[in-house]
């Protein structure tokens, strides 16, 4: 029987090292993934205390494939993000919606024994993408929950070029925001705090940059016609709501506790949409991936070892704020 490492959470929310073993032969269309990087997601800190495979962004190498795989072969380079499976059969399958599916197995709910964070794991045919060549590893571990969560609410709901984007938040999803906003030929302007990650933002393609910490009337050159909330807490919508167009969409798009709460009048009288969006569907997560390619959308990263330590180490930093954009976790010889 094969066995393989897996990092784990533990009641201290510090990571442990542990061993999962499966039965010798691959049934289906199961395909056997030696692991070779994996981003690090706010996502993931939710289960650090549960006794479960942590990581949910992997990269990795095609070492078997079961008797049901069909497009994938071994040598073959491929990713998986928040969903393993899904029945495929469904209404919300077969009109491309399979991330909603009912038979779907998320990260957290499902498949507890394995991870992204280990050497290897073993995952559904369905459930992985071919990386492009042009992608690295590094580069590509990120985009299986963050890229898939900004493309998915940007390209699902057809998003035109000619519209203004409002990204909130210059972090880990917004930093990948802005570029794929850019990228579709959108206005984009960037909302938040305060000016430390001005220059950035703009050299990340934004057209402007909106400090809000302080302001009483916040200013941009154009009406949002989308705004994409990539911070973990809720704005002041009072705030917000003056530069919204009517008939704007706000997009809910980071992890967090409590309720979603704002002006009941002003959503009424303008006809905003609050539109939630869960990462992506197989073949958004597709187009995501050929589009990342094709404009050479990159992550900003920060390095850590696939190790007890590492891991701890990359967790404590995200959770103090500390990681520039993203943490990528990357195997120790």
């Amino acid at each position: 029987m094969p066995s393989y490492t897996v990092y784990k959470g533990s009641e201290s929310g510090a990571p442990k090292k542990e061993t999962t073993t499966r039965p010798d032969e691959l049934t289906g269309d199961q395909v056997f993934v030696k692991i070779t990087a994996s981003g690090l997601c706010g996502t993931d800190l939710h289960y650090r205390e549960k006794h479960m495979g942590l990581g949910h962004e992997g990269i990795g190498i095609v070492e078997k494939t079961g008797p049901l795989c069909k497009s994938l072969k071994v040598g073959d380079r491929i990713g998986w993000g928040l969903n393993h499976s899904y029945c495929g059969h469904c209404h919300q399958c077969l009109t491309g919606n399979d991330v909603y599916c009912d038979e779907r197995a998320l990260y957290g709910d499902e498949d507890l024994d394995q991870g992204s964070f280990g050497s290897h794991a073993i995952w559904r045919e369905v459930a992985l993408y071919k990386i492009p060549d042009d992608i690295s590893d590094d580069d590509a571990a990120p985009l299986q929950c963050a890229g898939a969560t900004v493309f998915s609410a940007l390209h699902s709901y057809q998003t035109q070029p000619t519209e203004t984007i409002g990204i909130m938040g210059v972090g880990g999803l917004g930093h990948l925001a802005i570029q794929f906003a850019a990228k579709m030929g959108c206005h984009v302007v960037v909302l938040s705090g305060s000016d430390r990650k001005r220059d950035e933002a703009l050299q990340l393609g934004a057209h402007e940059f909106v400090a809000m910490n302080g302001a009483t009337d916040l200013k941009a050159s154009r009406k949002l016609d989308r705004l994409l909330v990539t911070t973990s807490f809720q704005p002041s919508w009072d705030q917000i709501m003056p530069i919204m167009a009517r008939r704007a969409i706000i997009y809910p798009l980071s992890v967090a506790s409590g309720s979603f709460e704002m002006p009941y009048m002003d959503m009424l009288m303008n006809g905003i949409t609050v539109q939630s969006s869960l990462v992506a569907s197989r073949l958004v997560h597709e187009r995501m991936l050929h589009f990342a390619s094709l404009h050479q959308i990159k992550p900003v990263v920060q390095f850590f070892d696939m190790t007890e330590e590492g891991i701890l180490d990359a967790m404590t930093k995200l959770d103090k704020g500390q990681v520039h954009f993203r943490a990528v976790l990357k195997p120790v010889a």
